[in-house]
């Protein structure tokens, strides 16, 4: 409870005990001056900013207090010598004025579920469309991704395919964009060949080879390889010519050899003697 000083306006916070030691008179710690605190008793303050706490208004007819919070029991009377008649025990009272309830039907009322057919006919709201579309648009992105890898991986057998290789060949010619240089040496078909001593260099050979392309699509200039052997078929001499053996011009050699086309090799080897009588080629 609070009160105030009428002479420096100072508020004090203060107990039962203070108020009962001198009925409600007390002294300001501030200016000293004694003051009824009765006069201006508050359970709780104005908000700020105050200058003064209201007055209390002495009522006319004391207040009558109902809410009884503790009652002591009449002490027991020890027994008459001599059995007197006694009136019956008034019966007490108890005042329930105070006392506020809630009737059941109104606590469940809050409980209560809606009948079932307002729950049938209340909207529900579709939660799990908003968060399945990305979902959806991860795993797709996801299977092109794996698609693309795995076209990639294989893609000397699609391009050699000829369905699939036919339609991959039929989408780049429309942007002009260039399948890479796919290797088929078994369809590499040797049409001629002829072997003679070279012209200008002394212990060598010349051989001439003319080839032509039979896949339907570019493939990279072939690694010839060129076996010697002898009469009793003996392997005397092998050698792999790469195509920059044989090939100067890089362009050529990026653009490879067309489907269809026809070209001829000049190969110069080291001639291994009279020994060498068969001639084999073949192509990696």
């Amino acid at each position: 409870m609070y009160t105030q000083c009428p002479e420096c306006l100072s508020v004090f916070s203060l107990g039962a005990q203070a108020l009962v030691q001198a009925h409600g008179y007390v002294m300001c710690g501030h200016c000293g001056a004694g003051f009824d605190s009765l006069a201006t008793l508050s359970e709780q303050l104005p908000p700020e900013p105050f200058q003064e706490l209201p007055a209390n208004e002495q009522a006319l007819v004391p207040p009558r207090i109902e809410l009884v919070v503790y009652r002591p029991q009449p002490p027991a009377s020890e027994p008459a010598a001599v059995a007197e008649p006694t009136a019956p025990p008034a019966v007490v009272e108890e005042d329930f004025s105070q006392l506020v309830f809630t009737p059941r039907f109104a606590k469940n009322a809050r409980k209560r579920k809606p009948p079932r057919t307002e729950r049938k006919h209340r909207p529900r709201r579709d939660t799990a469309q908003p968060r399945r579309w990305p979902w959806v648009l991860v795993c797709t992105m996801l299977a092109l991704v794996l698609a693309l890898q795995l076209a990639w991986i294989g893609r000397d057998g699609l391009i050699r395919d000829s369905l699939v290789g036919g339609w991959l060949r039929s989408a780049c010619a429309t942007p002009g964009c260039r399948l890479p240089l796919v290797a088929a040496p078994r369809q590499l078909r040797l049409l001629a060949s002829n072997v003679e001593s070279h012209p200008n260099a002394a212990h060598a050979l010349m051989i001439s080879l003319s080839l032509r392309n039979e896949a339907a699509f570019a493939q990279p200039w072939p690694v010839v390889v060129v076996t010697l052997s002898d009469a009793q078929g003996h392997r005397l001499v092998m050698r792999r010519l790469l195509p920059s053996d044989y090939l100067d011009d890089h362009a050529i050699l990026r653009r490879g050899l067309a489907p269809g086309a026809t070209t001829a090799l000049l190969l110069e080897v080291q001639d291994p003697g009279d020994q060498a009588v068969a001639y084999e080629f073949g192509f990696e």
